[in-house]
């Protein structure tokens, strides 16, 4: 029997095989993982209807379930993202920096694959498309692991984009599914043959990854996003941003979890929002303070630093501006904050302070999206400082080389002083 470690070796040696492969034998991959998906759409479907059964039937979440759920709509969602990505120029061989160190030695910079990626994710099988195709169309290699609870899903998308894939002319090698639970402990031992490992599910289980691999990892465990109503806020806007952050996708990790809002207004813009809230089923924690203007449940210390991924929101009055941006570092993931402020320069500071992966003024958390930014799809969201930032498309899975095109150019000459460098930039 073949071993995870076997097979990740296998890739890692392949891969720059995956990486010289051209943009029209990728992109053509990507149609035909289209039309394939679109063919089999029927075997898709009852494949995740039983995983859907069998869900309901061992009393797994509503939320969990709501996010394993692949219908025509998702369906439709990830053709549209294919469509989307296959347009995308492509991120591989780009010329980054060309410099003349001296007369006839040129330096330049090159975009290229990161190499083998293993992504892990739980409960969502759209997520198996985006991220296989995102792959594929950045000349990487990926090893995928879904969650047990969408098993019979993504057995089947797997293999039709897979064969696909291979269809249209990429390596064998480009995918491979990792399918048994105990094989994740062996995926996170691959350090030597796995370049990147993006996790995306639960806190504890983003933890988990982290912790138990020397693999670089990129991704985020947490999704406290929040929302600061300012006082020059325009109540409308307010109600609409904040009622759409909380429950267009309640378990989403961009949903919006705590809301601030200036105490000088809070007479004014809490009964609005939380009445919006409210008809959308929110339940509403507030301090004392918020509670005594609107009837609401009691927060805790703990509710700042809780991700609810579900329908509860957590309020606060701040004196300002700074005092959010405060709570915010304190407390927030860094992942997506946002400000609803008709004063372009409270927004200013704001968006400048906050130290997150990403900050809006007058829009919703929920943007936060690598189809919303125009990325095609994405992998996840990193809310790392270091390599990529906020949601991971195409460019998020590419790094690069240096080369240097010479004649004879040796150090020698440099260090004894027979020649020296001018560093040129060229066009």
């Amino acid at each position: 029997m073949t071993t995870i470690a076997e097979v990740a070796a296998r890739m890692k040696l392949e891969s720059p095989v995956m990486a010289a492969t051209s943009v029209t034998t990728r992109n053509d991959a990507l149609a035909r993982i289209r039309e394939e998906l679109i063919a089999n759409q029927d075997q898709i479907f009852e494949a995740n209807r039983q995983d859907v059964e069998a869900a309901e039937s061992e009393g797994i979440s509503q939320a969990v379930i709501k996010r394993l759920k692949f219908n025509e709509a998702k369906l439709a969602d990830v053709c549209a993202g294919i469509v989307d990505l296959i347009g995308l120029p492509d991120p591989v061989g780009r010329e980054l920096l060309k410099r003349e160190l001296d007369e006839g030695l040129v330096l330049v910079r090159e975009s290229c694959p990161i190499g083998v990626i293993g992504v892990i994710f739980e409960a969502r099988p759209d997520a198996l498309v985006q991220i296989s195709t995102l792959c594929l169309k950045s000349g990487n290699c990926a090893l995928l692991k879904g969650g047990s609870e969408t098993m019979r899903t993504n057995k089947a998308l797997f293999t039709i984009i897979h064969d696909a894939a291979v269809a249209a002319g990429l390596p064998q090698t480009c995918l491979y599914q990792v399918e048994a639970r105990e094989e994740i402990t062996e995926l996170l031992d691959c350090d030597t043959s796995v370049d990147l490992l993006i996790p995306r599910g639960s806190n504890a289980f983003v933890r988990y990854i982290m912790d138990h691999t020397r693999i670089p990892v990129m991704g985020h465990a947490d999704g406290i996003c929040h929302i600061y109503v300012d006082g020059s806020a325009d109540m409308q806007k307010a109600v609409r941003v904040v009622v759409d952050a909380k429950v267009q996708y309640t378990a989403a990790c961009n949903a919006v979890e705590t809301l601030l809002v200036q105490r000088s207004a809070a007479q004014m813009l809490l009964p609005p929002i939380v009445a919006g809230l409210e008809a959308e089923g929110v339940e509403v924690r507030g301090t004392d303070e918020v509670r005594a203007i609107v009837d609401c449940k009691p927060a805790s210390n703990e509710d700042w630093d809780t991700e609810y991924l579900s329908l509860i929101i957590s309020i606060k009055l701040v004196e300002d501006v700074d005092e959010a941006i405060d709570h915010i570092n304190r407390h927030g993931s860094h992942h997506t904050d946002a400000i609803i402020a008709e004063d372009d320069d409270v927004a200013a500071r704001f968006m400048q302070l906050v130290d997150s992966a990403g900050v809006y003024q007058n829009a919703s958390t929920r943007f936060a999206d690598g189809f919303r930014y125009g990325f095609g799809a994405e992998v996840g969201i990193s809310t790392s400082k270091l390599h990529a930032r906020g949601p991971v498309g195409l460019e998020g899975l590419v790094t690069y080389k240096y080369k240097i095109f010479g004649t004879d150019h040796v150090v020698g000459d440099y260090a004894s002083g027979k020649r020296s460098f001018h560093f040129r930039d060229l066009s």
